[in-house]
């Protein structure tokens, strides 16, 4: 059971931006802007799955912006966002998540420590959404043009998604309110006499609603400084089973044994998948493989490592290089190491000369000198641009 489910909301046609192209499909640095808001959601490690809500006629255009990424099937909306919201909650009953995280899709720079606190909030509310509090002072007009009087900021925020709740009490709540139109989950929840906790949002987390906004993204983007090298490491171990030969980098390598595992158990793609989850703080290969999944039994390691490869680039990042040391006293693998190099290079989508593969013992001593097993230690550095 997934116990922390994302549903993002992309079913509007607004096109105040212009043109026939709704707001969420718009272009934004070489990608729609519903690509950025999946693409952060799918390599949190505090999400387990991401189902998005889409317009029917949308679909071609969902399927670009989510290409390449591990997403649950979307769903059709309805006539509002209040009713796309339930529809899309009545999709995930056979999921049973425990949370519900609802985002709009046209948010696309949110940020893993908004996640962080609304979940956490949840520990004593059924509900919780991140809020900026209002800076500028607020005024009443008339149809006239007329200021008439001002209103006081104590106390007034500004709402931001994902807002997040229990699910079983905002379905109900969204199930008891749908011949109403209210204008956010907050709001259904309060309705239905639920406990909303206000935690503190982000100031980049902005919706992008207008062309100024999209513009001032836009800026933010080729402005701010181009982004920045991250680096992230990764280690395992399989240990020696009956077998004919083991997979090494994608590598079939004969051998008087294999090694043991869910999978494959080619230690130097585990290795590596992690070094690249860990680089854009994605959490682990078990958190998006997990083990107990009959799927992953047998499977080949090289789409886990695809799979890593695709979160960075989804996030329009790109791999620059990675560094694999092999720890065992055998097989020998110096005659396949020009092979393992082409093959982790083909995954990561790479110059050979950006991937480093070397071997070495440990000199006799610990599980590896006793011949029991394999070790694998990756390194890997992407380039992310600033967001």
């Amino acid at each position: 059971m997934r116990s922390v489910i994302a549903l993002v909301v992309a079913a509007g046609r607004g096109r105040r931006l212009g043109g026939d192209l709704p707001k969420q499909y718009q272009n934004l640095a070489g990608r729609a802007v519903l690509r950025h808001s999946l693409a952060r959601l799918a390599a949190d490690p505090q999400v387990d799955a991401v189902r998005v809500v889409i317009h029917p006629d949308d679909r071609d255009l969902y399927d670009e912006a989510a290409r390449g990424l591990r997403l649950l099937p979307p769903v059709a909306g309805g006539e509002t966002r209040q009713s796309s919201v339930r529809l899309g909650l009545e999709s995930l009953v056979e999921e049973a998540p425990e949370v519900v995280l609802i985002h709009d899709g046209a948010r696309p720079f949110l940020d893993s420590g908004v996640l962080f606190r609304t979940l956490s909030a949840l520990e004593h509310h059924a509900g919780a959404i991140p809020v900026l509090p209002v800076t500028d002072t607020l005024k009443r007009a008339d149809a006239n043009g007329c200021i008439r009087t001002g209103i006081p900021r104590e106390g007034l925020y500004r709402a931001q998604t994902p807002q997040a709740f229990r699910f079983i009490p905002i379905l109900e709540a969204h199930r008891a309110t749908a011949a109403l139109n209210l204008t956010d989950d907050a709001a259904v929840a309060e309705v239905a006499g639920l406990s909303v906790a206000w935690v503190e949002g982000h100031e980049d987390n902005v919706k992008i609603t207008t062309l100024t906004d999209l513009d001032r993204a836009r800026k933010g983007l080729t402005q701010g400084g181009g982004g920045d090298f991250r680096t992230g490491t990764g280690f395992d171990v399989h240990r020696f089973t009956a077998g004919t030969g083991v997979w090494l980098c994608g590598v079939f390598v004969p051998h008087d044994q294999g090694l043991e595992g869910h999978s494959d158990a080619d230690v130097a793609l585990h290795a590596a998948t992690d070094a690249v989850l860990g680089s854009i703080g994605a959490g682990d290969i078990g958190r998006h493989f997990p083990p107990s999944e009959a799927a992953w039994k047998g499977a080949a390691s090289d789409q886990f490592l695809a799979h890593a490869v695709g979160l960075v680039r989804a996030l329009g990042g790109r791999i620059v290089n990675l560094d694999l040391t092999l720890i065992c006293e055998r097989p020998k693998l110096g005659v396949h190491r020009g092979a393992m190099q082409a093959r982790v290079a083909e995954i990561l989508g790479v110059r050979q000369d950006r991937v480093g593969i070397k071997a070495t013992t440990t000199e006799g001593l610990g599980f590896t000198g006793r011949k029991e097993g394999i070790a694998a230690l990756a390194t890997a550095t992407v380039f992310i641009p600033e967001a």
